[in-house]
């Protein structure tokens, strides 16, 4: 059995990041940027009018409060400006600024008059007017050639309106590793099937199915294999054909009877980088290079156990193929004190909490059995305790992450 530093150092070590491919922005979000992203124009591209009102040419006019403004034109949003010698123009919210005019006084503010002899309109302006308000500047936002966005950003639906309000519609991301489920165990049945004696349903392939989208990969192939090392090796085949990066396999990993997963890796001539990790939950997790080049990663088959190899063994394999750094955790102090055993990574699930003075406490969940469904589904993080020590005192500064790699912690109210 091998540290969790050192089992996390093995699995990515000689690890790059995967290719590049162009990508739509209403696929993008979640995706990780390959280049940076600099912007061909300015934002906003022109000087328009933050408000509807009136756009005035007020400099050198103290008294235009007093002044009785006679409307030129209106503007509206998607018009160009008019290029005429009025001093006032009714403009619209977007809409391009005369180039005369620097001010733009609100509509609320605005006093509608009786028409000129012209037919023209007639308005007074209500309280100050203030040369340069209520005017958006071109490139005031962003400039021609400004880097907007790293290259290795994760892509949100602030980054994506960013990117098409620059009028950029595909981007170059890195791409997603690909990744196979396979569930051994004769007992594992679908969800949607009735139970056999003995039987349960398969909670973790779905969960990982999910887990690996939250996560930035595509899981690709999906199958329980039972208890048939036949089986198995056909589904291995199957996987690798379907071009995954990497294999997940969940079960089979320990030391019974029917734990094959070792020796079959062992029959195609795979290169073990580690078996067994001083991880709790999940100490039987088994790693190993594929002899076709793709990575094999054997998760046990308790549901938290395999929650905890995903979340902090193959994760950080998915961010060295995605191009990211290694995670920055969050402490914060444990709100309870909590029992641990020296040398062992400890991870537990649990829950952020804000107290009545505004300061966040880690608050572990009392349920932590590995089989035990509901607990984890409350939870909003994940803490882990100092290996260094066995029982851990309130107050202790432990270590809190987000439930994916590419989520931060969710908090609570008190």
């Amino acid at each position: 059995m091998i540290g969790y530093r050192e089992a996390v150092e093995r699995l990515c070590g000689g690890v790059d990041r995967l290719g590049v491919q162009p990508c739509a922005l209403g696929d993008a979000v979640s995706r990780v940027l390959a280049h940076e992203v600099v912007s061909p124009v300015a934002l906003p591209p022109f000087d328009n009018a933050a408000l509807d009102g009136v756009a005035l040419v007020a400099a050198g006019r103290p008294d235009a409060t007093a002044q009785v403004w006679e409307i030129g034109a209106r503007i509206a949003a998607g018009q160009p400006a008019p290029q005429d010698d009025a001093s006032a123009w009714e403009i619209m919210t977007g809409a391009p600024l005369p180039a005369r005019a620097d001010t733009v006084v609100p509509v609320e503010r605005i006093e509608a008059l009786p028409a000129a002899m012209s037919g023209a309109s007639r308005i007074r302006v209500q309280g100050d007017v203030v040369v340069g308000a209520n005017i958006r500047r071109c490139g005031e936002d962003v400039q021609p050639g400004q880097c907007v966005l790293p290259a290795g950003h994760v892509l949100d639906p602030a980054a994506v309106m960013l990117v098409a309000g620059l009028g950029i519609e595909r981007i170059r991301v890195v791409r997603r590793p690909r990744v196979a489920v396979l569930a051994t165990g004769g007992e594992i049945v679908a969800a949607g099937t009735p139970l056999p004696p003995g039987g349960i349903h398969d909670a973790t392939s779905p969960y990982l199915r999910a887990a690996l989208a939250a996560a930035g990969a595509e899981p690709v192939f999906m199958r329980r294999v039972g208890d048939e090392v036949p089986v198995f090796q056909a589904a291995v085949d199957a996987a690798l054909a379907d071009g995954a990066d990497l294999v997940l396999s969940t079960g089979a990993v320990s030391k019974g009877c029917y734990d094959f997963v070792p020796s079959a890796l062992q029959a195609r001539g795979a290169e073990t980088l580690f078996h067994g990790v001083a991880l709790r939950p999940g100490k039987p997790v088994l790693a190993a290079r594929l002899r076709e080049g793709a990575m094999f990663v054997g998760l046990p088959g308790n549901p938290l156990s395999t929650a905890v190899g995903f979340r902090f063994l193959v994760e950080p394999l998915l961010r060295a193929w995605l191009g990211l750094p290694p995670e920055t955790p969050c402490w914060l102090p444990l709100a309870d004190d909590c029992r641990s055993r020296a040398g062992l990574h400890a991870v537990l699930h649990g829950t952020l909490r804000c107290d009545r003075d505004g300061r966040l406490h880690a608050h572990v969940a009392q349920a932590q059995a590995s089989f035990r469904l509901l607990p984890f589904s409350q939870a909003t993080a994940w803490i882990t305790l100092p290996s260094d020590l066995g029982d851990v005192a309130a107050g202790t500064r432990v270590q809190v992450h987000g439930l994916s790699h590419l989520q931060s912690p969710a908090w609570m109210p008190a």
